[in-house]
Formats: C-alpha cells, structure tokens, sequence
C-alpha cells in the first residue's frame, strides 16, 4: 500500500509505493555492467605522471615523496574566480557575472580505484581536503555557498572515470539551499531544538531504517527517502557546518562512508551515485539550528514527469527495506573491484 510520508526537516513530500517496484535485489540487474579499469591511462590529467595537464593545485597532500591528493582549480569550469560578484539588472532580470570558485579533488594517484575499495587513510584524507578547503574558501568574503560532492558513474554527471569530487562555490545562496534552512529556523524557534538532532533521535528510537551507528555517526535510509536506497550520515554531535569536524571524527567517518559505499557497491552491483556534504552557508558555521551532513544517491532510477512538475518524488522501495537490505550486505569488496 503507497502513502504519503513527510520529510521532518523540509516538509517536502514523498509518495513510498513499494507495490510498484522490485525486490531490493533485483535492482543490481539492472546496472550496467563495465569492464575492469586500468591503474593508469596515459590520457587522463589526473594520472600520476600528467599533472603538467591540470592547473597548479591549492592543496597538496604527499606520502613518501609522492602526492596522494591533489585538488586544482576546475579546467572547465562553469564558474571563475577572476569575475566581478555584483548583481545587476538587465531590464527588470536580475543578473551578475559568473563570478566563483570551482575545484577538482583528485582523490588518488591511481585511476582504478574508488573509496569503495580505498584504505581507510587514504578516505581520512579526503575527507581531511574536503574541510581544509571548505576552511580556506570561506575566508572569501563573496562566497556564501560551498557545495562538496561527488559524481560516480556516467549517470551521476561524471564524465572522467578517474576519481575525483568537486567543490563548487558560489556568491548566490539558491530556494533550493534557503528553504530547508528557514524551515530548520522556524523549528526552532517553535521547540528550541535543531530538526536534524530531533531526526537523528528519532531515527535511532524507531530503528527501522538504521544501517550503520558508531561512536560519531549514524547512517540510515531516512523515513521520507525520495529514491530507493537513499542514504544519510549524520554526526551525532550538533554541529552546523562541517568545518568543524575534528580529526578523530574524520577517521570515524571514513569507515562509515567506506561500508556504505561498499555495502551499495556489493548490494548493487556497483551503482552509478552522486554524494553531497549539506553544510552551514559561510557564516552560519555555528548556528544552533542547523546541522551538517552526507547523503548517498544511488543513480538507479530516472525522475518522470509527475516528479519534475510536482516536486513529490515516488520512491518504489519502502526505506525500511532499502535498509533491512544493505545491513546484511557485506561491505567489503573483494577480487577484482570493477570502477567506473
């Protein structure tokens, strides 16, 4: 039976038909499957060997004399930090210049391999990249929003295999980004408490759609999950922007990112997702009703029409099951890892 569930934090709707979707499992038959990928490609600007192809990088992390991270302002990007930030209007349009920041994280010297397969302290490092950056760029007084993401797989938008997140930074704080916030603010200031802290409670009284909890993080399926298999990570420690991530919590999350990721690897055979790092707006880094997180989106279905003109997602597969699924999957990824 299909009902209408609400998300707690957004209002947003989502419409939860299982009777119209498949088992969990039958999911994996549906992506598609590739070819094993080389360590290197002399024609990739990530590869360890061709880094005259990229720009200088603006952070560097090396091991015994050879780079392990490398993030370089984007080649291609849609956005230029060379740009006037100011707004003008073209009749009554309102306009501004491309003005922003736009950076490729080049996770690992090696094109093969993906955070699935990763050593913990190579995922530490990268999540440690994605802090120190986000630190430096909010010292840019015409940034207001800073966007950490990943794109696996050619359904997720990635067009180089190597792999690699992005972080996108921009003047304009977009509804999409606003909303959620006003709405965590009116919670607020209704119950004096963070909406996100008051899920995370929620989530771990009801257990059903937990997958994963350590000391630092709770990973679900959440109650009003858009798509199958969709998946948060929260910290358990209030905490508006991910900025202030200590050490010791970036180890912790890197095992839990490492298990859902293999887990969705294994479960699915090896899907197409994007990830996204939600955090604070520059200068709400510590406000107490917000709180920052990572959410997984396994690229296995297409929005239709309903979805785009609506804005109410139908999800085929009940939260509690995606969960009930990957908890029993093994997250470890064994023989030959076949990356995208």
């Amino acid at each position: 039976m299909s009902e209408f569930r609400q998300n707690m934090a957004t209002k947003e709707w989502v419409i939860v038909a299982p009777s119209r979707g498949k088992r969990p499992s039958d999911f994996a038959k549906l992506t598609i499957k590739r070819p094993p990928v080389p360590s290197f490609r002399a024609d990739c600007p990530f590869c360890l060997g061709n880094e005259a192809q990229t720009p200088e990088p603006v952070y560097i992390k090396s091991v015994a004399d050879k780079w392990q991270i490398r993030v370089v302002p984007n080649k291609y990007a849609a956005l230029q930090p060379d740009l006037a930030a100011a707004r003008s209007y073209v009749g009554s349009f309102l306009s501004a210049k491309g003005y922003g920041i736009a950076e490729v994280v080049v996770e690992t010297p090696e094109h093969n391999k993906t955070i699935a397969t990763m050593q913990l302290s190579e995922i530490s490092a990268i999540l440690t990249a994605y802090r120190e950056r986000q630190k430096e760029i909010s010292k840019n007084e015409a940034i207001n929003l800073i966007m950490i993401f990943r794109n696996y797989g050619p359904l997720a938008g990635t067009s180089l295999e190597h792999p690699h997140s992005q972080i996108i930074a921009t003047p304009m704080l977009p509804p999409h980004v606003r909303n959620p916030i006003e709405q965590a603010v009116m919670h607020f200031d209704k119950y004096g408490t963070c909406v996100y802290c008051d899920m995370i409670e929620e989530e771990r009284r009801q257990k059903e759609r937990i997958v994963l909890e350590t000391e630092n993080f709770l990973a679900f399926c959440p109650w009003a999950a858009r798509t199958p298999f969709e998946a948060r990570i929260y910290p358990k420690r209030h905490a508006a922007s991910y900025v202030s991530i200590n050490d010791k919590e970036i180890e912790d999350l890197a095992g839990v990112l490492r298990t859902m990721l293999g887990k969705l690897y294994n479960g699915l055979d090896n899907p197409d997702y994007n990830y996204i790092l939600r955090s604070a707006p520059v200068g709400d880094e510590d406000v107490r009703y917000s709180h920052w997180y990572l959410m997984i989106i396994p690229k296995i279905g297409t929005p239709a029409g309903f979805e785009i003109g609506s804005g109410i997602y139908i999800n085929t597969v009940a939260p509690e099951e995606s969960a009930s699924y990957l908890r029993d999957i093994n997250p470890e990824v064994t023989g030959e890892a076949t990356i995208i």
